[in-house]
Order: structure tokens, then C-alpha cells, then sequence
């Protein structure tokens, strides 16, 4: 896979048009077009709509709307990850032949069963760090005769990575560098902390963390500026970029922007929408200001 290099730094933007901007992401794509500029660095824009039932053309525009609002420009053309499958599949393909990744049969009902189960008796399943049950390790462990009659029956199935065989494969410590929430420091990544995670299903060619990497790599991007909660994933993000000989960026991890209830902010909260505050007369400043800028 070739990956663009630049000698200035290149920031990224990177939304899903399912639904409206609100504050956080206001947060992040200001704070990337900052540092950009502060830095003499690109400001690029990428549109993450793998998900084709819930992303729109309709959200798409907002998101432009919104950003050009805020005052912000981005180069063209705007990645649109739809248009990229190919690429998605292409990776997916090296880990399959790596022999890191396997077909997982098990629906999330059988695995909500599994989990309910196991938890009546009075223990806990381990979960990730978003909460979400481990997935269990009977795919892992089927023979290829079994996953070969499942799969020649046209079972439906993901694909998943086996992470403890992945991590096998790396020679040296996995580690990323971070330079947010106040923190530089060198931080020792643990994918295990999340299981067996889901590359490619059934009706989608990539997942979120097979398709940020290899689009990170592709674009030349250097520095990622998110949200906190995306920090503990990044574990999986730099054993994925070893697994594929692709770049490491350096990682920036910036606070929430929390609502009322101080909970995360979501595309559901319409209140916080970047649209409806520009409708209710605020300016791109007091957005500025909304946010701690």
C-alpha cells in the first residue's frame, strides 16, 4: 500500500454525515485548522460515510455549510471513504493472508445471549474500553475445515482480528506518541483491551479502525487531533498501521465537550447543533467561545 509523505504537517478533519455537527465537533475541527495553520500545515477534510444506510448527501452538505460558516477551508477534493472500498478490501486482504484475521459467525442476539448467561451466574464478561462484551472465542478457534463449510453454506459473517496473533507478530514495544490534554509522553498501547475487533462485516467492506488507518496513511496525515474518547482505540489504530508497514502519526487527544447532563454530546442533542446555534443568532466568535477557544 503506498502512502503520500509531506514535509509539512497535515491535519484532518474527519465527520460521519449521519446526522448534524454539534459543539464537540466544532471543538475538533477548529482545533485542527489551528494547529494547521499555526504550524504552516494542511487542513484536510474527510468524509466518513461507510455506513451507507445512516450517512445522507443531506448531512454531507450541512457539514460543509457548517465549516465554511465557522470560517474554515480545507483542500479539494474531500475524501469520501464510499468512494474507497477498494482500498478498505485491499487491506483486509494482507491481514487475511497474514493469517491475523478470521471469520466470525456469531450475530450480536447469540452474543447478547452468551454474555446474559454467563453474567446470571454471577460474573462478569469482560468488556472494552467503551463497554461493549469481548467477543468470544468460538470463531477463534473453529478449524478451517468448519469456517470453510460455514462460509461454502453462505453463512453470513464478519471478519475479525485476532489480536493475541497480531500482537505476536510485532517485533518491538507498540507504543504511540501523545501530545494532548496537557500530556507529551511516549504511551505504551495495549490492543488486547478490546478483544477481537470487527475489521469488515457483512454489510459494510470496513469498520471504523481498519479504514481510519488506511486512509490516515494514504493522505499523508502526520498529526491526529481528536476526541478524548477515541484515546484508548488508538492501541488498535497503531497494531493495525505495524500489521500494515504503514506510517505512525503523532496523537492528540483533546477534551469533550460535554453536555448538561455532563455526558459526551451527541448528533441527537439538536440544541447543540452548530446549524440550530447559527439559527439562533450566534456568531462563528461565540461558537469560538462556546467551545474554550
Amino acid at each position: 500500500m503506498q502512502s503520500k509523505h509531506s514535509d509539512r504537517p497535515v491535519f484532518r478533519f474527519a465527520p460521519s454525515p449521519n446526522g448534524f455537527l454539534h459543539l464537540g465537533h466544532a471543538l475538533s475541527a477548529l482545533l485542527n485548522h489551528d494547529m494547521a495553520k499555526a504550524t504552516g500545515g494542511r487542513f484536510l477534510l474527510r468524509i466518513e460515510d461507510i455506513d451507507l444506510a445512516r450517512c445522507t448527501p443531506e448531512f454531507e452538505e450541512m457539514i460543509y455549510r457548517d465549516l465554511a460558516w465557522l470560517g474554515l477551508d480545507w483542500e479539494i477534493p474531500v475524501r469520501r471513504q464510499s468512494e474507497h472500498f477498494d482500498a478498505y478490501r485491499e487491506a483486509l486482504d494482507r491481514l487475511r493472508e497474514m493469517g491475523v484475521v478470521y471469520p466470525a459467525f456469531l450475530t450480536r442476539g447469540e452474543v447478547k445471549s452468551r454474555v446474559a448467561e454467563y453474567e446470571a451466574k454471577g460474573t462478569t464478561w469482560p468488556r472494552d474500553p467503551d463497554g461493549s462484551p469481548l467477543y468470544p472465542d468460538d470463531d477463534r478457534t473453529r478449524s478451517e475445515a468448519e469456517r470453510a463449510d460455514l462460509m461454502a453454506r453462505g453463512v453470513k459473517h464478519a471478519w475479525r482480528l485476532d489480536v493475541g496473533k497480531a500482537v505476536a507478530l510485532i517485533e518491538k514495544p507498540l507504543t504511540w506518541q501523545e501530545t494532548g490534554s496537557g500530556q507529551t509522553d511516549i504511551i505504551k498501547a495495549d490492543p488486547a483491551i478490546w478483544g477481537d475487533v470487527i475489521l469488515s462485516r457483512s454489510d459494510a467492506p470496513s469498520s471504523y479502525h481498519l479504514s481510519v488507518v488506511v486512509d490516515d496513511a494514504l493522505q499523508g496525515i502526520t498529526h491526529v487531533v481528536r476526541g478524548q474518547d477515541l484515546y484508548a482505540a488508538t492501541a488498535i489504530h497503531r497494531l493495525l498501521q505495524e500489521l500494515l508497514g504503514l506510517p505512525q502519526p503523532v496523537y492528540h487527544h483533546h477534551r469533550l465537550t460535554l453536555g448538561g447532563d455532563g455526558r459526551k454530546l451527541s448528533k441527537s442533542e439538536g440544541s447543540t447543533g452548530i446549524a440550530a446555534l447559527r439559527k439562533d443568532g450566534l456568531s462563528p466568535a461565540d461558537i469560538r467561545r462556546l467551545v474554550g477557544l
